[in-house]
């Protein structure tokens, strides 16, 4: 008999369940008394900072025994993660230098003590280069020099050695750019006792930075996104760029000798008393000498044949403006740049908790100074706005979250999280922040018609559409009803099109369809095309003279048909389609028929997809062979079945050179012959040109390329890695050998070739520096024969030269389908530019002789404009 209880009641549970909380809580680690203390400095000023200063001076002395490296660590996380607290901690610090009731006047004080081991964390920031802790431990820094606690001798010293960047031999824009911050900033903190203590050195760090910016006029123009597209100067209207910000404000101060940073943040540690100057000495901040930057080298042929490094390039930094200077600060202004540093830093540092950000962000106003601010909606109002400030914290946020997600050519971090980040701001604040959003948009809509750079443009689409996503599709369209009397491919129609393009891939067609106004949802509007996306099959026409020879391979198909039946089905129709002589090549009919036939067995599902081609992959390559001609058939059928879904087209392509169908070279040479012809407006398409869809491709192509090289330098470093050891390891053991029997050493000996695996993939990687040196040159080509093209060339814009002049830019408002067509397409020459300028510099000899050397003697306009960017982007008039 078993007495198994096969039922438990509820009490058994819940003391069993009480029980195991009791093993979890035990099983926890247990806070030590450090680490309580170290928490509640890095959580100061939960409730109230100034309050909460002496109280948690006072737990710091009552901490024994102390702790230093435990307080410093607090300090510098406080600092480097939550920098909107310096100020506070400065005061903190402060206050721990005052003499307790138990201390001798020999004791150390234990604020020096805390700094002291702050810099030896500093100086592993410096040491590893980590740019934007070691930026904010300079703020910190110079906080505590205006509160008298480092010497203003050792600051202004720590500051050249920031400056003295500037002038290394090639110093590249983004080591300069940071160091010239780390300068900057903690010259607009500490100004006003540097000042009075030497004016001259304020002059020499101010003129260190403004001579390395008039170095980087020729890179500002190809970023700024509201330039003209041949514009050597920039427009400052709706942008701001970094370093010219930064230098405007410092100006500023220095005319008004750093009067206006006490309106600028917090000083609160200017409220304690005097330290007794008898027997204090401020610390000496030691030198230091700011390392070179770190650069994983990753050996790739150039054309020189020497083995560079790929290395991200790093452009000037252009922030979109969206609201006046009575709505959000002016970031050339002291406070202005202060406040959008301050955010741009929280939303940098916290990217791994959107949630948390985003309350921060709201938070923002308690660090700063009252007044500063509009109080929230609703808030009694216990401080009277101030005078120039009063700004409205939502719109400053947005703004700045937008502005670092547009810039050019790509933002910090991955686009999703400014997208999400935006999404938790509306769901903690939704009356507050919907309302800035929505003058955001339109704000960027206007830009559209103003020169607003393509890509920026197609990121705008994109997050618009994220947006509406999260909150119903809910948008006034009406509002831009009249703009549909624009031409076509006006940025505002394109616009509508593209952002209503990515909410049906977010959703489905006919729920987006009645979110549009009726003029808006009619064919002739091209917003939103009349056909769901999907599926067409050319062949399903029972009128179409091939239905029947299309339904025989579709149901070989379906059977799931052997490759060499179905080749041996497609020989007998080949020649039937050669006997009938309609003119039409048969092979390329079998290719249209193959290619359909297959996709529309895997149209039901990705997963269809990708069977039907691992499936059939034999007989694919067997279509494409080595024939360019027969791999542009492949895609050309690829993208008229997926014309009603461009994202669909996109896909295909990246599995057929995945599975490598075909190169991304044949991608690329098909989008600048053929890419136009795809999708909603190919009966629209006149001169040849480029937009979001075909950039699209051209960027998944290039990429992939970029990508087998990377994947095969990592293997070729591996094998060479592992036949080094090998040979370390025979070498020793013959070194070992030679001291026992010297014959038995050449039995030993290491091997002098390569082994046969580092031999095959040596090969290789050379076969893919190949691709991608040529699908590289076949773009530029293309952007080459698009926007400066012979007279006699077929399809070709005759407005692509007129559009790179200012007088034809300020004419825009005439402008109609063909004019607008080139002008995008120059937007996107100037992107691919940007974006690949590393690849770009490095077969920079061979790309320019095959594509541009041809306008070294022209006067084309056109082809002057393409040099201009060409030598912009590859580092010759930086």
């Amino acid at each position: 008999m078993s007495y198994e209880r096969h039922g438990r009641g509820g009490g058994y549970r819940r003391r069993h369940r009480d029980r195991d909380d009791w093993d979890d809580r035990r099983r926890e680690q247990q806070e030590t008394p450090d680490d309580k203390l170290k928490i509640a400095i890095i959580k100061l000023g939960e409730v109230d900072p100034i309050e909460e200063l002496p109280r948690l001076e006072q737990q710091i002395r009552d901490h024994l025994p102390r702790n230093i490296p435990i307080l410093s660590e607090a300090f510098r996380i406080g600092v480097t993660e939550q920098p909107y607290k310096s100020p506070f901690y400065a005061a903190l610090l402060r206050l721990l230098y005052n003499p307790s009731a138990t201390n001798t006047s020999e004791e150390t004080p234990l604020g020096r003590l805390v700094l002291e081991d702050f810099w030896k964390g500093f100086q592993s920031y410096l040491d590893k280069v980590a740019w934007r802790e070691t930026r904010l431990c300079i703020h910190f820094f110079a906080h505590l020099t205006v509160a008298g606690l480092v010497s203003v001798d050792s600051l202004l010293t720590l500051l050249r050695s920031f400056t003295a960047v500037l002038d290394e031999f090639g110093v590249s824009h983004g080591r300069a750019k940071r160091a010239a911050l780390c300068a900057g900033e903690g010259l607009i903190i500490a100004g006003s006792v540097l000042k009075a203590h030497n004016p001259d050195s304020i002059d020499e760090i101010i003129n260190a930075i403004q001579a390395f910016n008039d170095t980087t006029t020729n890179l500002k123009w190809l970023v700024s996104p509201t330039t003209p597209v041949s514009a050597q100067t920039v427009q400052h209207e709706s942008t701001s760029e970094l370093l010219e910000t930064l230098l405007n404000v410092l100006n500023h101060l220095n005319q008004s000798d750093f009067n206006d940073v006490t309106t600028c943040f917090p000083q609160p540690y200017k409220n304690s008393s005097d330290l007794d100057n008898s027997s204090f000495i401020p610390y000496d901040l030691p030198l230091v000498l700011v390392p070179p930057e770190v650069i994983e080298l990753d050996p790739l042929s150039s054309d020189s044949g020497e083995d560079v490094s790929i290395k991200k390039e790093e452009w000037p930094e252009f922030f979109v403006r969206l609201f006046p200077n009575d709505v959000s600060p002016d970031p050339n202004t002291p406070a202005g740049y202060i406040i959008r540093t301050a955010l741009l830093d929280i939303v940098d540092i916290f990217e791994v908790n959107r949630k948390e950000c985003a309350r921060l962000l709201l938070e923002y106003p308690k660090w700063n100074l009252p007044g500063t601010f509009k109080p929230k909606p609703g808030a009694p109002t216990t401080v009277e706005p101030t005078p120039g400030k009063d700004w409205q914290l939502e719109s400053t946020i947005i703004e700045c979250v937008l502005g670092i997600y547009l810039l050019l050519p790509e933002s910090p971090k991955k686009s999703i999280y400014y997208t999400a980040l935006i999404t938790e701001l509306c769901k903690l604040s939704p009356s507050t922040v919907g309302p800035a959003v929505g003058k955001s948009i339109r704000k960027l809509y206007q830009l559209t018609s103003d020169g607003l750079d393509v890509e920026s443009a197609r990121r705008f689409a994109e997050w618009f559409a994220v947006h509406m996503s999260n909150f119903g599709f809910q948008w006034v369209w009406k509002e831009w009803i009249p703009d549909l009397n624009l031409t076509v491919q006006h940025p505002k129609r394109a616009f509508m099109r593209r952002a209503v393009e990515f909410e049906i891939r977010l959703a489905y067609h006919e729920r987006i369809m009645k979110t549009l106004p009726e003029p808006m949802q009619s064919p002739d509007a091209y917003v939103i095309s009349d056909e769901a996306p999907g599926p067409a099959y050319d062949y399903d026409d029972p009128t179409n003279p091939h239905h029947e020879s299309a339904a025989s391979i579709l149901n070989l198909f379906r059977g799931r048909a052997k490759v060499e039946d179905v080749i041996a089905h497609l020989d007998t129709l080949k020649a039937s389609l050669e006997s009938a002589d309609d003119g039409v090549n048969p092979d390329t009919i079998l290719r249209s028929m193959v290619v359909q036939s297959l996709l529309q067995i895997g149209s039901r599902s990705f997963s269809h997809f990708l069977n039907a081609i691992e499936r059939y992959l034999a007989l694919l390559r067997n279509l494409a062979g080595n024939n360019n001609g027969a791999k542009a058939d492949i895609l050309t059928a690829a993208a008229a079945f997926w014309r009603h879904n461009r994202q669909m087209v996109s896909i295909v392509f990246d599995k057929l050179m995945q599975y490598q169908i075909v190169d991304p070279t044949d991608v690329a040479a098909w989008t600048f012959v053929n890419g136009v012809t795809v999708g909603q407006l190919a009966e629209l398409a006149g001169p040849l040109n480029l937009s979001a869809f075909e950039w699209d491709l051209l960027r998944g192509a290039i990429d992939k390329a970029n990508g087998r090289v990377t994947i095969a330098r990592r293997k070729v470093a591996a094998l060479k890695k592992e036949d080094d050891d090998a040979r370390g390891r025979v070498k020793a053991k013959a070194d070992d050998t030679m001291e026992v029997d010297a014959e038995k050493a050449e039995t030993v000996a290491a091997p002098e070739t390569d082994s046969p695996q580092l031999q095959s993939a040596l090969k290789a990687f050379s076969s893919l520096i190949k691709e991608q040196k040529a699908v590289l040159s076949r773009t530029l080509e293309g952007f080459v024969s698009c926007l400066a093209p012979s007279p006699d060339e077929p399809r070709a814009n005759p407005h692509s030269r007129t559009v790179v002049s200012e007088d034809a830019w300020e004419n825009r408002a005439n402008w109609g389908r063909d004019e607008w067509n080139a002008w995008e397409t120059w937007g996107w020459c100037r992107q691919f530019c940007r974006v690949y300028s590393p690849y770009l510099r490095m077969y920079n000899e061979t790309l320019y002789t095959i594509s541009l050397a041809k306008f070294e003697k022209s006067t084309d306009p056109a082809g002057e404009t393409l040099k201009s960017i060409w030598s912009t982007a590859t580092g010759q008039d930086a």
